[in-house]
């Protein structure tokens, strides 16, 4: 998970507090303003006698922030770096962070190598665009590969525990969570934003379905829906692809009547089971949702597929399969 920092130098109260209420994860300051930022909210604090500093201005200025990685210190890169010697430092270390006076240098920072920093500083000069720098950064998971599906059956599967993941978001329309009978083969489950006439919305929730499931989680990584757990944080996923964070605040796990699910996309076919009630949606390609009680074959869904193999929600090079 990549950090963002908030540079505080000079110590300014109002551009702290808005960095507090916009979700960095440290404060660096003055060592006389430490105290002050801790009364202001929980979180790091830190001042340039913690960081190292490093001015890029030759190849020295690299294995110097190199060094201090792999000692165990913290390295910043002033503001002025430029790609290919980050790329050096990042080939051969972890933990490099980066100053940076812009959303557009943080999106750039944070894409580099693929990888990118781990941590990014903003300046105060970037405070006012400091919300969207977090969420580019720490909220944004990249890009899901979603593929049309075409339903081949639905049909009743009896009573079985299902889960209800809250989260602390607000979901819009077009998003969901990644669910399936197998890792390889997901179906975009919506998230119940849509009202109808006798159920409010409930836009922070997704009915992501089975105990059994697997959910595609942060990190190419998998959970089944029953280890989800409060605190925990989910891979929100939209029509688009796009990718962010949201952490989840309560699971409910209930005993409901369930519906089996087929879908094929291309030679690959998947299944979920999903509640049988008209809020549980899927998602049609355009980011439409459709509800699984209006659900029917030869339907264009979204779903994911992908290689099978997974232990303890890590990938492996095994072959197996899952029905």
């Amino acid at each position: 998970m990549k950090s963002v920092w908030f540079s505080a130098l000079p110590f300014d109260k109002t551009l702290v507090t808005l960095a507090l209420e916009s979700g960095v994860d440290a404060i660096v300051t003055d060592a006389a303003h430490a105290d002050d930022v801790r009364a202001l909210g929980r979180v790091e604090v830190l001042t340039p006698e913690d960081v190292i500093y490093v001015t890029l201005n030759s190849k020295a200025d690299e294995d110097t922030a190199i060094a201090a990685l792999k000692s165990g210190g913290k390295s910043v890169l002033k503001l002025g770096w430029e790609i290919i010697p980050v790329e050096n430092i990042l080939a051969q270390s972890e933990g490099l962070g980066v100053e940076v006076a812009s959303a557009d240098q943080a999106r750039l920072a944070a894409g580099i190598l693929e990888r990118g920093v781990d941590v990014v500083v903003v300046l105060p000069e970037a405070a006012t665009e400091l919300k969207k720098i977090v969420a580019d950064v720490k909220l944004s998971q990249g890009c899901a590969r979603l593929a049309k599906a075409v339903v081949t059956a639905i049909k009743p599967a009896g009573l079985g525990h299902r889960v209800c993941v809250d989260t602390m978001s607000m979901f819009k329309k077009g998003q969901g969570m990644l669910i399936g009978n197998s890792s390889a083969f997901t179906f975009l489950v919506h998230a119940e934003t849509e009202s109808n006439p006798y159920v409010a919305a409930r836009p922070f929730r997704v009915n992501a379905g089975a105990v059994h499931a697997y959910a595609i989680m942060p990190g190419d990584k998998t959970n089944y829906l029953e280890e989800l757990s409060s605190g925990d944080e989910v891979l929100v996923v939209g029509a688009d692809g796009a990718t962010s964070l949201a952490t989840i605040g309560r699971v409910k796990v209930e005993v409901r009547p369930m519906l089996q699910i087929t879908a094929r996309c291309g030679d690959a076919e998947g299944t979920v089971f999903l509640q049988n009630a008209e809020t549980i949606r899927l998602t049609r390609p355009g980011g439409e949702p459709v509800s699984v009680v209006s659900l029917k074959e030869g339907d264009e869904i979204l779903c994911s597929t992908d290689q099978a193999g997974r232990h303890f929600g890590m990938r492996i090079c095994e072959e197996i399969k899952e029905g």
